[in-house]
């Protein structure tokens, strides 16, 4: 008997967390749907925004629409991912929500830097490949088809093409934020960060060669802004040890000023 509600008490706290766990994922995806409506109800101004990067590339290019169902999958797409850009605030609140349970209380003070910071980068990932990687992207795949053929493109891989990308430099953005929280729980150390810097620069151009034109200038376009996060993640590092020993040595100061 005694066993049995030791297991019972055992995992009552996993049932817990994953009752937590689900809630907080409905309520983000509600909150995305709630962004696709709005999103939908724009979906024409937003596809316009979308076909700019493609006006930029100095390559003649046709958008067709190749299947019958293809704006009805374009206009999804738009709606998917506007949704969630509209509603990363609040995306970003049920993760802050979520992750807050192991986190003290000098950590949740940190909630509106958090929600306001993982925002903003991700913003800015998409920015910067909407204005920038895009339109070179598109150049470089486009100029590789000899001139006898036409370059007609379908027009929801186009649109699917530019989300995966902006999606992903989104994402990319956020190393600062991870590193931070990854930081606060003492994962990770600047230590390490600096030690392996080398590898880690390689690395990122590899990756700037490999999703990039083999144009040196758009290479260093894209790596960069990466070594730049990659560094702020250092300092960032740092910031949070040196804050974790003032906190660890104020309790020390109190006891000593009481002793006196």
């Amino acid at each position: 008997m005694r066993s049995r509600y030791k297991k019972k008490y055992q995992l009552s706290p996993l049932i817990e967390h994953l009752d937590a766990f689900r809630s907080r994922i409905i309520r983000s995806v509600l909150g995305i749907l709630v962004g696709l409506v709005i999103c939908l109800i724009f979906s024409k101004p937003l596809l316009n925004v979308l076909l700019w990067p493609s006006t930029r590339a100095n390559v003649p290019m046709e958008l067709q629409v190749l299947k019958v169902q293809g704006m009805f999958l374009v206009t999804l797409q738009i709606g998917f991912f506007g949704g969630i850009i509209l509603s990363l605030p609040y995306i970003f609140y049920q993760i802050w929500m979520l992750i807050s349970t192991v986190l003290g209380w000098q950590e949740r003070r940190s909630f509106p830097a958090f929600v306001t910071s993982a925002s903003l980068l991700f913003l800015a990932g998409v920015a910067f490949a909407y204005m920038l990687i895009l339109p070179f992207a598109l150049e470089f795949f486009l100029k590789m088809a000899p001139p006898t053929i036409k370059t007609n493109i379908s027009i929801d891989f186009y649109i699917g093409f530019a989300i995966r990308l902006m999606a992903v430099f989104g994402l990319i953005f956020q190393l600062p934020v991870i590193s931070y929280f990854l930081s606060k729980i003492g994962v990770l150390t600047p230590e390490p960060m600096q030690k392996y810097r080398r590898y880690a620069i390689v690395v990122i151009f590899v990756i700037a060669a490999i999703l990039t034109p083999p144009d040196p200038f758009t290479q260093i376009l894209l790596a960069v802004p990466l070594i730049v996060l990659y560094e702020f993640s250092i300092l960032l590092s740092k910031i949070v040890r040196k804050g974790k020993k003032h906190e660890e040595e104020q309790p020390d100061l109190l006891v000593s000023e009481e002793i006196e």
